[in-house]
């Protein structure tokens, strides 16, 4: 098997893969009301990701996060998870998922059959009303039934919750003790400044540094060494022993270490959620060309870090085109 390594020799062996870009939500950091989705003739079939997918393993990659949008609206998505979950111990070390929690009855136990193991869940409260609000039209009691059809069919469940000045600030002491009662672990998000979402950004950003303070006022945050491959820091919550993540790509740029790459449902690979600089592999994919080549040279490109500045976008493209 070969290695992807960039020019800051940094091995590249984690690819996050967006299956839609559509969703069942219109969350206000992720997404504008009104959105215009991508016409079908640009988006990759199941079978065309699949093979994408089996090109990056057989350049290295190890684990794949399976994102949208919202993965699990699109229709037969689960195949796709069977066909990459089959390469599980065959260069495939893990095989992921980020969803909303909103289709998790309906699919946790064949994830679970597919070789899925983890499956992190946006939830950024747990008050109903807030939740509607945040979403502009979620119904939170359909996500808490799947987080514990996940957490039942024996998926370990995280919750990711990005942290929202004057929104959902005066709840996070509630969410360390609501996911240490149930189990989960918790990832604590900042926003970043991606697309025109309407909201002013400087208006929602948090600094997870002052989260973390004020967190431990309350809790015993015990550093750790843990790790997923992805961006967060993990301390222990001694109270609960559960896990708590902070992802910070604007107090802290966690880019020294990245070893991921981002490709969308077009075949678009982004060698940087912050950068706009990108690499078709839709088209080498369709005229039956060099995948393999075509991924190394993405590689070839892939930048130091990002430009997260807050109060700026720093690029066009929304959270959900790239791949939550």
């Amino acid at each position: 098997m070969s290695q992807l390594i960039d020019p800051f020799a940094r091995p590249i062996t984690y690819l996050r893969v967006s299956v839609t870009d559509r969703c069942d939500l219109r969350c206000v950091y992720c997404m504008a009301e009104d959105m215009t989705f991508l016409p079908k003739p640009e988006i990759l079939t199941l079978e065309e990701l699949d093979r994408l997918c089996g090109a990056f393993i057989d350049s290295g990659v190890r684990k794949l996060r399976i994102t949208g949008g919202e993965p699990l609206v699109r229709r037969h998505v689960l195949s796709l998870f069977a066909s990459l979950g089959a390469r599980l111990g065959h260069g495939l070390d893990e095989l992921t998922l980020t969803t909303n929690g909103t289709q998790l009855a309906r699919h946790a136990e064949a994830l679970a059959r597919a070789g899925v193991r983890r499956v992190n869940v946006s939830l950024d409260t747990l008050n109903p009303e807030r939740f509607t609000r945040l979403t502009r039209w979620g119904r939170i009691a359909q996500v808490l039934t799947g987080i514990f059809a996940a957490r039942d069919a024996g998926l370990a469940v995280k919750i990711n919750a990005v942290a929202l000045r004057g929104e959902n600030e005066d709840e996070i002491d509630d969410l360390v003790a609501w996911c240490g009662r149930h189990g989960f672990d918790l990832c604590l998000i900042e926003t970043m400044p991606m697309g025109d979402i309407g909201p002013a950004r400087a208006d929602q950003y948090l600094p997870l540094s002052l989260v973390r303070a004020r967190l431990g006022r309350r809790w015993t945050l015990d550093e750790s060494g843990y790790r997923t491959g992805g961006p967060a820091r993990y301390v222990t919550v001694r109270e609960t022993g559960r896990r708590l993540g902070f992802i910070t790509p604007m107090t802290h740029n966690f880019c020294e270490d990245c070893n991921r790459v981002r490709l969308t449902v077009t075949g678009t690979l982004y060698m940087c959620l912050g950068q706009d600089d990108s690499a078709d592999l839709r088209t080498p994919l369709r005229r039956g060309e060099d995948l393999h080549a075509a991924i190394a040279e993405a590689i070839s490109r892939k930048p130091k870090g990002h430009d997260f500045i807050v109060g700026r976008s720093a690029v066009t493209r929304h959270m959900s085109v790239t791949g939550g």
